[in-house]
């Protein structure tokens, strides 16, 4: 029980530090931007004279 215990707490704390990097280092925000601005090229890239059919 004691050794569940010591891994259980050990997941906690490496959860909570990559937690914790993650939103002081605004990795999230950074990564949103990224994905947004290669969304933006692929797009842009695209056949413009094609439109979307409903």
């Amino acid at each position: 029980m004691k050794k569940l215990l010591k891994i259980l707490f050990k997941i906690i704390c490496i959860t909570f530090g990559a937690l914790f990097t993650i939103y002081m280092l605004n990795l999230d925000m950074k990564i949103v931007g990224f994905i947004y601005t290669w969304l933006n090229k692929f797009h842009d890239k695209k056949d413009s004279l094609r439109d979307i059919q409903f």
